[in-house]
């Protein structure tokens, strides 16, 4: 699977992060798996442990997101992913449009690992709940490091301001399942 390296948003560089990746590590029948992976992590705030639930406004600290729009059309979902295990996910009918929350049958697992110098966060996605049909995606995370500093990472940035439902932002691509 591919490995993308995000950008910070050059209005929001980092502190002490030197770098995100993100990638795709797996996906069957059920499930989609996704790592983000953090370097020099050694004043990134971590979220404390909610415990597994819907909630908004993830993205105020430490957040990993996941963008998929349908080939062919405007509307597209987005899942925020919380190292609290907390989680959210949206359906959007075109750019910050018509937003509504996107069902989930069952919810997604959400997992970090600090290391000395990095930071691992493993997310999983119930395939039941993804769109069936090729997408164009987006990984995307708000990093937050001591004293309230944020950075936003995307796979691009276009505006003056961080704005991960950018089209823009959409550069990566996920394949329809297999048998689809």
């Amino acid at each position: 699977m591919e490995t993308y390296r995000l950008q910070p948003h050059p209005g929001h560089p980092p502190r002490a992060v030197s770098g995100v990746e993100a990638r795709v590590i797996g996906r069957d029948d059920n499930w989609l798996r996704l790592r983000w992976r953090i370097e020099g992590s050694g004043e990134l705030v971590v979220p404390k442990f909610a415990g597994k639930g819907r909630a908004d406004g993830l993205w105020e600290t430490t957040c990993f997101e996941l963008f998929l729009r349908p080939d062919g059309g405007t509307a597209y979902c987005e899942f925020n992913l919380s190292p609290s295990e907390r989680w959210n996910a949206y359906d959007f009918a075109a750019r910050r449009g018509g937003m509504a929350e996107r069902p989930i049958p069952r919810e997604p697992v959400c997992t970090m690992r600090m290391g000395s110098s990095f930071a691992i966060f493993d997310a999983t996605l119930p395939a039941a709940t993804l769109p069936d049909t090729d997408c164009a995606m987006g990984l995307t995370c708000v990093i937050e490091e001591a004293g309230g500093h944020k950075s936003f990472w995307a796979l691009e940035h276009r505006g003056e301001q961080p704005d991960f439902h950018d089209p823009a932002c959409f550069t990566a691509r996920l394949a329809a399942p297999s048998g689809a």
